[in-house]
């Protein structure tokens, strides 16, 4: 099953570098970052009531609060970023680069989360990375 969220969200994320880059057009790319941030927030929240996991909150720990606040700085500052780099730059470069997240987030998780890099990880680092640098040079 995570494999259709995984795969809805590639296509939802592709989605939303076409629509910004149209949206942006004319925006302060802050602006825009926080008309997006308002509109995931009316839909995450609207979600947790829809599903009625609201009384959850109580229960989260400390270090929970503490990471996902370090989680959501984080997304705000990628999202701030990505959407300047949308917007003086070319959405076809501009991708690539913001996908190099994959090979950064498998060595972050490697150091810290101690997951296993395997060979086929490193390979797939390895063509990530040619990839990106073929597609924006």
């Amino acid at each position: 099953m995570w494999y259709w969220f995984a795969l809805g969200s590639a296509v939802f994320a592709a989605l939303t570098s076409i629509l910004a880059k149209i949206g942006i057009e004319g925006v302060n790319s802050n602006l825009a970052t926080a008309i997006r941030t308002v509109v995931v927030v009316v839909m995450a929240w609207g979600m947790v009531f829809l599903t009625n996991t609201q009384g959850g909150i109580k229960s989260i720990s400390q270090k929970s609060w503490i990471f996902l606040i370090l989680s959501g700085l984080a997304t705000g500052a990628s999202w701030l970023c990505y959407y300047k780099a949308l917007q003086v730059g070319e959405t076809s470069k501009v991708v690539p680069i913001d996908k190099l997240s994959v090979v950064i987030t498998l060595v972050l998780a490697f150091v810290f989360l101690h997951e296993e890099f395997t060979a086929k990880s490193l390979i797939g680092c390895i063509l990530i990375g040619a990839g990106t640098l073929f597609m924006v040079l």
